[in-house]
């Protein structure tokens, strides 16, 4: 750790703690702030920063981490495979995995500076949160508020891999991905549910078809 990294550090946790309210919108506009002090800096001291922030236990500061990386220019152009996957230790939360999924992980990814062989393998992995990450991580292939554009093949082939998989977290990841990737490509989606239909979750099912049917996942909530 640099010893300007550790300064950094210690700032950001103390004014984290000091925040009146610890909600989203108060996190993030601490981090605009040091994003813009960042701005210039040596982007592998916002790498070295990230790593400290993460090695505390509150989501907070990896929130803090993920985002500084991804509005950091230079630090951003760093990622590789080997860099995202050490990042990404530790993820043990819905808050973790998402914010790192939408943030870095599928960013990478759709530049091609992570593998479709690398997210593969975090499906296939033992641990649910990194199952989940794989297929949070094809959001930013489709969504178009996240830089995507609509890639099928991808999407559909991690979705193919996590077919039998009940965990609720995984699950809940593939109604989401199938989601929007519907709003890029219906045919596909459609296709994949009808030849998949005895393999899909309940769930899967039924938000889906609600997706393509209504453009809602829960229309009666509504």
């Amino acid at each position: 750790m640099s010893e300007a990294a550790a300064e950094l550090d210690a700032e950001i946790t103390s004014k984290v703690e000091s925040l009146p309210r610890r909600d989203t919108a108060s996190v993030r506009a601490l981090r605009r702030e040091f994003s813009r002090r960042l701005g210039g800096v040596d982007p592998e001291m916002v790498i070295d920063l990230a790593f400290c922030l993460i090695a505390r236990p509150e989501f907070l500061y990896r929130f803090v981490a993920y985002e500084l990386i991804r509005h950091h220019r230079g630090a951003f152009a760093l990622l590789d495979e080997a860099l995202v996957e050490r990042l990404g230790q530790g993820v043990d939360s819905w808050y973790d995995v998402d914010t790192f999924g939408l943030e870095i992980s599928g960013q990478v990814w759709r530049e091609g500076r992570v593998s479709d062989d690398a997210v593969a393998r975090w499906a296939s992995s033992d641990d649910r949160w990194w199952r989940r990450l794989a297929l949070v991580s094809t959001v930013p292939l489709n969504l178009k508020t996240r830089g995507g554009s609509g890639e099928p093949l991808r999407t559909l082939a991690l979705c193919e891999l996590l077919l039998d998989d009940r965990d609720d977290t995984v699950v809940k990841a593939m109604s989401w991905a199938l989601r929007v990737l519907s709003e890029r490509d219906r045919a596909a989606v459609e296709r994949f549910v009808d030849t998949y239909r005895e393999w899909l979750a309940p769930r899967v099912l039924r938000e889906v078809r609600n997706k393509l049917t209504t453009g809602l996942k829960n229309p009666s909530r509504r």
